[in-house]
């Protein structure tokens, strides 16, 4: 019988992570937990040994990427990213477009687990959920693989974030904005998942900390079934017209960031004179529109590489850190002018 590390993580009733590092000599393993997984080891005839490999223990060398939409440039952007530095570490993945659906993506975390797949990892935060009980099913999974999620951060035992400081990010930008001269500024947003409400934060600490009256009345959500850059620009315009002023917008992604700047070319206004914008992500899209659009860059490539080296590292028995915060950056462009 040829035994794979996920067959002794199984038995044992322990994470492949766990496996690893006992493989590895890691004084990191409860002694009662060690002893567990040696006996299970020495049951099927093998010698324990420093190397996995040397042991006859085979990885499946494949991950599991979930991801809620296919079609969202910055999940797509990331999924691509992440196969392509799994391919450069010797692993395959199996892929999943879960949706946004609790009772989905718990299905697809059982359906990737059930081809006994090395690691999994969770794209986008749209996975973390506000209520404790949403996150159940990253608890159990993280018993049996270890879990990496993708910018947002959750703290369990054999789970590992990587994500970029977005809070911060967003209330230097709308600092400075303010401090540029621009104080009546509208915050668009569509998303209350894990890294819009850090985002929202974000904005509402910058706003409160210049003491600006009223600047609630200028936060703004989208309507999910909104979605056409044209129907965006014509949101924003209903908004206006129902009496809310504003020199700046600053949008919670890189498509609300063009539709301001089409609300913009509706009306006549000079962008950056009259309307500064600026987005988030720093997407392909910053280059497509005109004028070119100011962007936070979140560090998206980097965010990658980090997760899947600190994902090899668990596989391979190292101690990794569990949460790996990126700064974001701006990236200026035409549309601002401080």
């Amino acid at each position: 019988m040829s035994l794979t590390i996920y067959d002794i993580s199984e038995k044992a009733g322990v994470s492949i992570a766990t496996v690893s590092r006992v493989l590895n000599g890691s004084s990191k393993v409860k002694e009662s937990t060690r002893q567990k997984i040696l006996d299970i080891i020495d049951e099927y005839g093998y010698t324990p040994n420093s190397s996995a490999r040397a042991m006859g223990l085979k990885s499946m060398q494949t991950i599991g990427i979930l991801c809620a939409d296919s079609s969202d440039i910055f999940l797509a952007k990331a999924v691509y990213y992440l196969e392509q530095n799994l391919q450069s570490a010797g692993y395959e993945s199996l892929l999943c477009c879960t949706g946004y659906n609790l009772d989905a993506k718990k299905n697809y975390v059982n359906l990737i687990l059930s081809k006994k797949v090395d690691g999994l990892i969770l794209v986008g935060s749209n996975f973390i959920g506000e209520v404790e009980t949403e996150n159940q099913y990253i608890i159990e999974s993280s018993s049996k693989v270890p879990v990496m999620i993708l910018n947002a951060s959750y703290h369990h035992d054999n789970v590992y974030s990587i994500l970029c400081d977005d809070m911060n990010s967003m209330y230097r930008a709308a600092t400075e904005m303010y401090e540029s001269g621009i104080h009546d500024i509208l915050y668009l947003y569509n998303s209350l998942s894990y890294s819009g409400r850090k985002k929202l934060d974000g904005f509402r600490m910058a706003m409160q900390s210049q003491k600006e009256p009223g600047y609630e009345d200028l936060i703004c959500r989208v309507p999910e079934d909104i979605s056409s850059l044209e129907n965006v620009a014509d949101f924003i315009s209903d908004f206006a017209k129902a009496g809310h002023t504003f020199h700046g917008v600053i949008a919670a992604d890189d498509e609300l960031g063009i539709a301001a700047v089409k609300y913009a070319q509706k009306h006549s206004l000079s962008v950056p004179e009259n309307l500064s914008i600026i987005g988030y992500n720093n997407s392909i899209l910053t280059d497509c529109c005109t004028p070119e659009l100011t962007s936070i860059d979140n560090q998206l490539e980097i965010q990658t590489r980090c997760l899947v080296k600190t994902l090899i590292g668990v596989l391979n028995g190292q101690e990794m850190p569990q949460k790996t915060v990126f700064s974001g950056t701006m990236v200026k462009r035409k549309t601002t002018n401080f």
